[in-house]
């Protein structure tokens, strides 16, 4: 029996492009659909665009965690194994475990003829957004066997934005997530490692939906649709790519163009998120570590 990605049994998660009901796009680590089945069978149908690394989808089915490998530019057609349990009902969590280096089209899932959707419990009510670069993304977060290490070799393979901090804290919160995080990135235009010598900062990406220009026009996100009580605000780290100027010298002309910025940016996403709307929201934007010091507000 297929089910469409719209169907109002399963449920998502993350800033997602619904601009064709049919087929969601996902563009952020952490977004992810899930939802309650009967039977013994289940597919997921996407369509992944590529730009670099290998890409996998992830899956937790019944508790138990496995990826998948996602060819390019084609409908790829996943069937997921379902053990047999005591009343044959099963939950599943699909996930996206990578950041914008690639995107994936949902096209919809599959499961057994004669099996049923089932009730979800209701979506936690608590709600968390980060801003941040390849740690909030989860990036090589399975390259246990380097820790404390140089990160390896790799690719993709070792990225999962489940053990990312981003999605673990908001899993003990009982939150739920959106983790606009991008390998690479820093804070402004032309400075880190994300799309260099062309480099996007995350004062272009941070009010998108899709930000990657790889894939086609950029799209804006309805700040309306999701309003977090917590803003966390972790990026920095590869803003001292290609120079490092902040530790040469704190007080330069490039250092305090940066601070400047981040306050700006700090203040637009105080902006988008009113203390006015809700009487709950209430936000903590993260202190930003850059070379030797400390920026506060």
């Amino acid at each position: 029996m297929r089910i469409n990605p719209d169907n109002k049994k399963i449920r998502y998660s993350g800033r997602i492009d619904w601009a064709n009901p049919k087929e969601p796009i996902w563009v952020y680590p952490c977004t992810s659909v899930e939802f309650k089945f009967t039977g013994k069978y289940l597919k997921i149908f996407l369509r992944n665009k590529n730009e670099y690394w290998q890409n996998y989808l992830g899956c937790i089915l019944d508790g138990v965690q496995s990826c998948y490998y996602l060819d390019n530019e084609k409908e790829n057609e996943i069937e997921i194994r379902v053990p047999e349990n005591e009343n044959g009902e099963h939950h599943v969590l699909f996930f996206k475990r990578q950041d914008s280096c690639h995107e994936m089209h949902i096209l919809g899932f599959e499961i057994e003829d004669g099996a049923k959707l089932l009730e979800l419990p209701d979506a936690p009510t608590r709600k968390i957004e980060v801003y941040g670069d390849s740690v909030s993304a989860g990036e090589v977060t399975e390259a246990v066997d380097y820790t404390g290490k140089t990160d390896p070799e790799h690719q993709g393979g070792y990225s999962n934005s489940w053990y990312s901090y981003a999605w673990m804290t908001a899993r003990m919160l009982n939150a739920q997530i959106h983790d606009i995080a991008q390998g690479g990135i820093a804070l402004l235009d032309g400075q880190g490692w994300f799309h260099e010598p062309n480099q996007i900062g995350m004062e272009s990406a941070w009010n998108k939906i899709r930000f990657n220009k790889t894939f086609g026009e950029l799209t804006e996100w309805d700040f309306n649709q999701y309003t977090p009580q917590v803003v966390v605000v972790a990026i920095g780290q590869n803003d001292n790519h290609p120079f490092d100027y902040m530790s040469e010298d704190y007080m330069c002309e490039k250092a305090i163009l940066w601070r400047e910025h981040y306050t700006e940016f700090l203040k637009k996403l105080r902006q988008v998120y009113p203390r006015h709307r809700s009487s709950a929201v209430r936000h903590c934007l993260s202190m930003t570590v850059l070379g030797t010091k400390q920026l506060t507000m």
